[in-house]
């Protein structure tokens, strides 16, 4: 049994510590959320700049994607903001600066904008650079797979169907009167959801029984 559990924690052990190390690895990237926003929306966007490196990240330059157009900023204490502008006086790029220390090492920090979509659906693509304060500058600027990947956020067409269903909702609300019909519909819901959360639980305990009868078992041989 002893032979057994080491064997076990060698292959499972090594595993565990190579998913959290590539995971981090994945997560440490500069993001743009959400992932996925609507056509012609004005979009709350959330820049997230983590710091890689033990020197710390002073400045983050983001171009805008094409059809994007950025709109306003959320100010940020520690750090100035500043745009580059085409002819038409749409921004191209726009920056986050620190006026301090920036951004220490096994930190982050997020930075807000708002940004209104496209009319057509597409995906937005974030090129990112990011300049640390030993005068290096990692480009965010690679496809999806890439080392230096930039965060993408899809546009999808946007419809209406979820308005029209809520104004039919509203409407229908109207007309129904029996309260006492609503309150025997909930007290009926609250039960299923009791009878429910009580099955898992019977669920949870019986299979635990069976892993401790399986654990007994083994030890005795």
């Amino acid at each position: 049994m002893k032979k057994m559990m080491i064997r076990i924690s060698k292959l499972f052990i090594p595993a565990v510590v190579s998913l959290f190390f590539f995971s981090s690895l994945a997560s440490a990237h500069v993001t743009v959320m959400p992932k996925t926003s609507t056509t012609g929306a004005w979009e709350t966007y959330t820049l997230k700049v983590p710091v890689e490196k033990e020197v710390a990240t002073t400045k983050v330059t983001i171009k805008a994607p094409q059809g994007v157009e950025i709109m306003s900023y959320q100010p940020v204490p520690g750090w100035t903001y500043s745009s580059e502008k085409d002819a038409s006086g749409k921004v191209k790029t726009f920056t986050f600066e620190a006026t301090g220390e920036g951004i220490q090492a096994g930190q982050f920090q997020q930075f807000v904008f708002v940004g209104k979509n496209p009319e057509k659906a597409a995906k937005a693509a974030w090129d990112a650079f990011q300049y640390y304060k030993d005068g290096s500058v990692v480009e965010w600027t690679g496809d999806e797979g890439s080392d230096a990947p930039h965060s993408i956020t899809d546009i999808v067409t946007s419809t209406t169907t979820d308005h029209h269903a809520t104004q039919n909702t509203q409407d229908s609300d109207k007309t129904q009167k029996p309260e006492p019909k609503k309150a025997k519909t909930e007290v009926t819901k609250k039960t299923t959801e009791t009878a429910n959360s009580l099955s898992l639980i019977l669920s949870g305990i019986a299979a635990l029984l069976s892993l401790a009868s399986i654990f007994i078992a083994i030890r005795k041989k």
